[in-house]
């Protein structure tokens, strides 16, 4: 009976990324993206519900907070829950899928211990749920544009380009964080400020048209503020459209993606022995 053996030799070039591998496995990413999603909403009383109470209550606290004690000024033919509300969706998807993808590489330790797979699958596929999150809340802003009498126009058709990028942006830093979380567990106390910081430096509570001219080509470095504006632009048309900052932002996301992927492939190596 002859011998056979596999050898497994790190990726050279392009081929570093783990693009093609990822490809081969995509059986298994669907698996864990579907586990995740079955553990989400095991033994809950309101299931899928909660990812249209999570905006929904934060939307209430910007509306009474931001809306009627501090007055915020919001555009005047867009009504401010709608407005708050629009601005959440695209930012629960990135908080929830850069949660999921931070947390892949501890959460599944003892499958990264035994077994091999290409380890880009646990980030990527720990953003699954979070899709199933996004759609659901993000059918409830047609319902309240529906009470509101507002329309939908072909803007609408940029949405997938946004959620993309909304995504993008997540899996980028979740990279970074997952592969440092695996060796330093200090990282994993620093999301939830990461996650505060990225909350107020991001149009949520205020329109952009309210940052100064001379510090908004800085402010649109965040993704998530071109994602956030993009999708009220495209939903309720109430942002300027994409411009050339939006571009520049995205970018610059791309730029960091490579980074990250690149970062991610070379601590892989030792993140069984350290994890």
């Amino acid at each position: 009976m002859r011998d056979t053996s596999v050898e497994i030799r790190p990726s050279r070039g392009v081929a570093k990324l783990g693009l093609s591998e990822l490809w081969r496995y995509r059986d298994l990413a669907y698996f864990f993206a579907w586990r995740d999603i079955k553990v989400r909403y095991k033994q809950t009383i309101f299931g899928g519900a909660w990812a249209i109470i999570q905006p929904l209550v934060l939307m209430l606290v910007f509306t009474f907070v931001f809306g009627t004690v501090l007055n915020v000024e919001t555009p005047p033919d867009v009504p401010k829950p709608l407005f708050y509300y629009a601005g959440l969706v695209p930012w629960t998807l990135f908080s929830a899928a850069f949660g999921g993808a931070s947390a892949s590489l501890t959460g599944n330790s003892s499958l990264v211990r035994k077994i091999y797979f290409p380890r880009l699958i646990l980030p990527i596929s720990a953003m699954g749920s979070s899709l199933l999150d996004f759609v659901i809340a993000l059918s409830f802003v047609f319902v309240m544009m529906f009470f509101y009498g507002i329309g939908v126009s072909w803007h609408i058709l940029w949405l997938p380009l946004f959620t993309l990028m909304a995504l993008v942006t997540a899996l980028t830093i979740g990279l970074l964080i997952s592969a440092l979380n695996a060796r330093y567990r200090d990282v994993n106390y620093a999301v939830p400020y990461v996650l505060q910081v990225l909350l107020f430096v991001t149009p949520l509570m205020y329109s952009s048209t309210q940052i100064p001219e001379n510090v908004r080509p800085w402010y649109f470095l965040n993704p998530m503020a071109g994602v956030v504006e993009g999708f009220r632009w495209a939903l309720i048309d109430a942002a300027p459209p994409p411009g050339p900052m939006t571009l520049v932002s995205a970018a610059i996301m791309l730029l960091l993606l490579v980074a990250g992927l690149y970062y991610f492939r070379n601590a892989e190596r030792t993140i069984a022995d350290v994890i």
